[in-house]
């Protein structure tokens, strides 16, 4: 990414419920991202026919078009519910169709939501994925606990946690392209 060039913000759905407290979050993200200069994609995974990765038969053209859509992104948010500690299979599962040439060097944002008290594991989970496939995950995440009290209606209701997702669609245009740092910053740097 050049200095010029406008950061493409791609968010990974991997919650497949219709009213999705992942996807408000995720939306929310994405808004901000927008406002601060990014161009923004959300992968709704509800939207591809994505069967269990099998290496032993074709790729499918959705896997197809989820890989293309990872590889030309500046920055990913990746988006999950919390599911027994961990992440969504349908995340697992889209993240499998992809690898190294498509996350190497992107810039990665983590996003985490639970029914109940104890989100964390799930980012833990991603940021070691994202290590493993040369990416570059940003320190701050957002794990919302009780999701049913802090989202509600599409909107989120808690303020500190709004800010956390303001901060982080920020970080996702700001850090976008990190691995061409510090060229993609047009900052001088003073010689020592």
């Amino acid at each position: 990414m050049s200095p010029s060039t406008t950061p493409t913000v791609v968010a990974i759905c991997g919650s497949l419920r219709p009213e999705s407290k992942t996807r408000t979050a995720l939306e929310q993200t994405l808004s901000v991202a927008s406002a601060t200069g990014g161009e923004t994609e959300l992968l709704d995974l509800r939207e591809y026919d994505l069967p269990a990765l099998d290496t032993s038969t074709d790729t499918p053209p959705a896997a197809n078009r989820i890989s293309a859509t990872v590889e030309r992104a500046d920055s990913l948010l990746l988006g999950t519910p919390t599911y027994h500690g961990s992440y969504s299979g349908a995340l697992k599962n889209a993240l499998d169709y992809c690898g190294r040439d498509e996350f190497a060097g992107t810039t990665v944002g983590l996003l985490e939501v639970a029914g109940g008290r104890f989100p964390g594991g799930a980012c833990d989970h991603l940021r070691t994925v994202s290590r493993t496939l040369n990416a570059w995950t940003l320190p701050l995440e957002v794990a919302i606990p009780h999701a049913s009290d802090l989202v509600v209606d599409g909107e989120i209701t808690d303020d500190d946690l709004r800010s956390r997702i303001e901060q982080l669609g920020r970080e996702l245009v700001e850090y976008a392209g990190v691995d061409n740092y510090p060229e993609a910053a047009a900052v001088p740097t003073d010689p020592v």
